[in-house]
């Protein structure tokens, strides 16, 4: 019984050794590309800049979610 055990316990590496298979190609360690800080800053500055009423629909936006959120909780619960 304990004789099966180790051939199923057989590690990948040991496995394609004795089937004859070459050993796996190492994988490159994939690098998170580096960003440029100040040049994302700049443009959301200059973009900001040239249409000053992003922030209030962004805000605008965030009200009406958080009160749509409000008003289905209310609404699923039967709160009021």
């Amino acid at each position: 019984m304990y004789g099966n055990a180790s051939v199923l316990i057989m590690g990948e590496a040991k496995r394609r050794k004795n089937l004859g298979i070459s050993p796996r190609e190492k994988t490159q360690d994939i690098k998170l590309p580096q960003l440029d800080k100040k040049a994302i800053q700049q443009k959301v500055r200059t973009t900001l800049y040239k249409y000053p009423i992003i922030p209030f629909l962004f805000y605008a936006a965030a009200i009406l979610i958080l009160i749509g959120g409000l008003f289905y909780v209310f609404k699923s619960f039967n709160i009021a």
